[in-house]
């Protein structure tokens, strides 16, 4: 479904006096918006302006367009968030008048009798991998899904077919806004746009349940997993927490539009060979393979630089035998799911990268060697701190794609924009664009905000070279700070 995002850019200081520049509009730009928020809550919390006519929902974005029926609503909707905070979910929220004067609508959302048997699923903070074993035990309950098409653009996206609208309608309302595993993969759904799905195999990504016969696509060995619903996986990424029940209370679903019947999702045991031939042959690795890597610019350091936001680095290793190619050991092969589907084909120094599951199941330190910058083509990272995901704070990592703009944290308190541009120039690293700094306590002791590239392949390779710098600072020469870059979950810069 392709979603229609007119975009209004005002920072959070200056969006009240610019917000004059755009001739009033019956749709509101909002802005700010929790994770969690669906369309209900943004009805609930705006209605008292005007009546809405249509809210569409920006998955990843944290924003969202909402239509009143007039331009006066709209214009007691923006000029009171100007005056006083307005909260939806908890959460203040940012208003602005759209530069449209109509949401574009997906196919008959005009007619509110008619309605689209596939819905359009877009999962947020996919911490493990979602498959169409995963979304079907979700989805299934509530109505015989037909089929089901995973895909892979801005996030982890699917379309799930139901056989008529009302089990499609019911599985909106009921799984809108819920989470497939406690505290992550959230789950935001709209009607998608084709009222058909054509799936030619069953595997991983698309399965007809109406044709069990259609041929599997052969992948490589470790590449498809058996999903885990009811719990997460452990292996040092957080206790075990229950698939979160389907938000019966009023927080996902306004009282009017109760689903009679409850949803229980037995709890799955481990597929045995002899339930599943198909998985039965599929193997699980810890261990990926990245090549096409710059010769000259990529060592250990800097793959471990990318590599740790998706999950903890243990060891990493160059190929003697295949120049510009190197094996990354992880925390778990989910971990290596998540570092293959956000990693493989963007461009590193010019160079696109093709990151797959590996046959090995872990990197021995074998025939070493020394790299063109004179490190070496083996490290161990097990001990080191800069691993994310082994503290009580790991549950707070946010897994995010490659993006423009990225978040640094744990730097000096007194570090400035020309120290940050400065450093850029010295690692030969290209410079950005904008820059801000997040508010702090008084008491804080490190420096936190915004870094925004001119694309994407500016900003991977920013972070790349610069995330675990160690910054001294001339008032303190003994102590160290170890910078920490990440992606943001927000998309445009000034919308933080």
């Amino acid at each position: 479904m392709m979603f229609i995002v007119q975009t209004v850019l005002f920072t959070l200081q200056d969006g009240v006096e610019n917000s004059h520049c755009i001739p009033p509009s019956p749709v509101v730009h909002v802005r700010g918006l929790c994770d969690a928020v669906v369309e209900a809550d943004l009805v609930e919390a705006l209605d008292k302006f005007g009546s809405i006519c249509y809210v569409m929902m920006m998955p990843f974005k944290r924003q969202a367009l909402v239509e009143f029926d007039s331009v006066e609503s709209a214009e007691r909707c923006v000029s009171c968030g100007a005056r006083e905070p307005v909260y939806i979910a908890e959460q203040q929220a940012f208003f602005n008048f759209s530069t449209s004067q109509r949401i574009t609508r997906p196919t008959n959302a005009d007619d509110p009798t008619s309605r689209n048997k596939v819905l359009l699923l877009s999962i947020q903070n996919p911490l493990y991998p979602i498959t169409t074993d995963v979304l079907y035990t979700v989805c299934n309950p509530i109505g015989n899904v037909s089929r089901i098409v995973i895909f892979k653009r801005n996030g982890i996206q699917a379309m799930v077919e139901y056989p008529d609208l009302e089990d499609a309608q019911k599985a909106k309302l009921a799984l809108n806004g819920a989470d497939i595993y406690a505290g992550c993969c959230t789950l935001k759904i709209e009607y998608a746009r084709p009222n058909r799905l054509n799936v030619v195999r069953n595997d991983n990504t698309s399965w007809d349940y109406t044709k069990p016969f259609l041929l599997h696509r052969e992948r490589g060995k470790g590449r498809q997993r058996q999903a885990i619903l009811g719990e997460h996986p452990s292996n040092g990424y957080g206790p075990h927490c229950p698939l979160l029940p389907l938000p019966a209370n009023s927080r996902y679903r306004r009282s009017s539009e109760e689903v009679k019947n409850p949803i229980s999702y037995p709890l799955l045991l481990p597929k045995t060979s002899s339930s599943s031939s198909f998985m039965s042959h599929q193997a699980s690795s810890s261990v990926a393979m990245v090549s096409g890597l710059h010769p000259n610019e990529m060592n250990c350091s800097r793959i471990f630089n990318l590599f740790c936001l998706y999950g903890n680095v243990e060891k990493v290793k160059f190929m003697k035998s295949v120049p510009g190619t190197a094996l990354v050991e992880m925390g778990d092969e989910y971990a290596v799911d998540r570092a293959v589907t956000h990693l493989n084909s963007i461009k590193v120094f010019g160079k696109k990268l093709n990151v797959c599951v590996s046959k090995q199941q872990a990197v021995i330190p074998s025939q070493m060697f020394e790299l063109a910058d004179g490190s070496s083509s083996y490290q161990d990272f097990s001990l080191t701190r800069n691993n994310r995901f082994s503290n009580a704070q790991s549950s707070r990592n946010i897994i995010q794609p490659p993006a423009t703009i990225l978040h640094f944290y744990n730097a000096p308190p007194t570090l400035t924009e020309h120290q940050l541009h400065k450093l850029c120039a010295e690692h030969s690293v290209p410079a950005f664009t904008k820059f801000k700094v997040f508010d702090a306590k008084p008491s804080s002791k490190t420096l936190s905000g915004l870094l925004e590239f001119d694309s994407k392949t500016e900003a991977v390779e920013a972070l790349t070279v610069l995330n675990h710098h160690q910054i001294r600072t001339p008032s303190d020469t003994n102590f160290i700070y170890i910078s920490r870059f990440c992606y943001p979950a927000c998309s445009h810069f000034e919308l933080v």
